[in-house]
């Protein structure tokens, strides 16, 4: 494991999640401010949707993190006869002495990869997003709860691929974060086919530990009254438009202010910036706005729109 120092202070916390992504560039060689919003959501302790094509490192991105973090990691192919049991585990019973033993699933670890999520069955789908919003999974009227460390990051091919059922809004409202990764430059492409090939894996730099007292630190940055009411009033103007059939929940406002904490704190710093508000605005809320024209999950319609409506909220003093 890579040495990092003890965590007492922001300038110590960052300096650990900078050897994180040191150890995370080199698996992945895309576009840096994904492993930004990576480290965000597993600070704030929410979950990232990655909406892209297959083949663009998106499996080896997630095992890369695990790695780097030092927590368990499991991954579940999500296909169209998949079953909540599949993923959740459930009871079984032994003949010889009459009882049920409950038989965790695969989604009892610290990070788990839930692959082209929106090929599984609505029910599965439901039922794997309610585990992933109350931390817990309840099997014959017993709860059984999840890693305090659970996040998962789900892969979702794009809504016009065959065999796929796209998460309704409800359930997309549930992730922290949703991105897309894009395709590398050509030089990045250019070394995956080879110096890229032989590269040993990346160290762990971080621990289960270590990421709890990161989690509890990125909850304590401070908050200051007017940026917790230029995050409210940036939600409520997108409620009232009439161009806008969903606007963003007091869910999403709440994610807004867990994301910037994380990123302060990613950066070193003890408070809340409205830079960190801005930078979050469309990784955390374009998933969430749902405009009454265009394409449904056209994530372009919704930026430039979402861009439209905020510009008029005044930025703190």
């Amino acid at each position: 494991m890579a040495r990092v120092a003890p965590l007492t202070t922001a300038d110590d916390a960052a300096a650990a999640l900078a050897a994180v992504r040191e150890q995370l560039a080199a698996v992945w060689l895309g576009d840096g401010a994904v492993l930004e919003l990576l480290l965000v959501a597993v600070l704030a302790g929410g979950h990232v949707l990655l909406e892209d094509v297959p083949g663009v490192g998106k499996t080896t991105l997630a095992k890369g993190l695990a790695r780097t973090l030092g927590v368990a990691f499991n991954r579940v192919q999500f296909t169209s006869d998949l079953l909540p049991a599949d993923v959740l585990g459930g009871s079984v019973y032994h003949p010889g002495d009459g009882r049920f033993e409950f038989v965790p699933g695969p989604i009892f670890t610290d990070l788990l990869l839930a692959d082209e999520i929106n090929r599984a069955p609505t029910r599965s789908q439901s039922a794997f997003l309610q585990a992933m919003e109350e931390g817990q999974v309840t099997a014959d009227g017993v709860s059984h709860p999840l890693s305090p460390l659970f996040t998962v990051i789900a892969t979702q091919n794009p809504i016009d691929f065959d065999s796929t059922n796209p998460l309704p809004e409800a359930q997309l409202d549930r992730f922290l974060i949703a991105m897309r990764l894009g395709y590398p430059d050509a030089a990045a492409e250019s070394t995956l086919l080879g110096a890229y090939r032989t590269a040993p894996p990346p160290l762990a730099v971080l621990d289960p530990e270590r990421l709890r007292r990161l989690r509890a630190q990125a909850r304590e940055v401070f908050l200051h009254v007017d940026l917790a009411q230029y995050i409210v009033a940036l939600a409520r103007v997108t409620r009232d438009d009439p161009r806008v059939r969903l606007g963003i929940s007091p869910r999403g406002a709440i994610h807004l202010a867990d994301a910037a904490r994380a990123r302060a704190l990613l950066h070193g710093r003890g408070a809340v910036q409205a830079e960190d508000v801005r930078a979050l605005l469309h990784p955390v809320w374009d998933h969430r706005l749902l405009p009454r024209q265009g394409r449904e999950h056209d994530r372009r319609i919704t930026a430039a729109l979402l861009d439209e409506l905020t510009a008029g909220v005044p930025l703190p003093r």
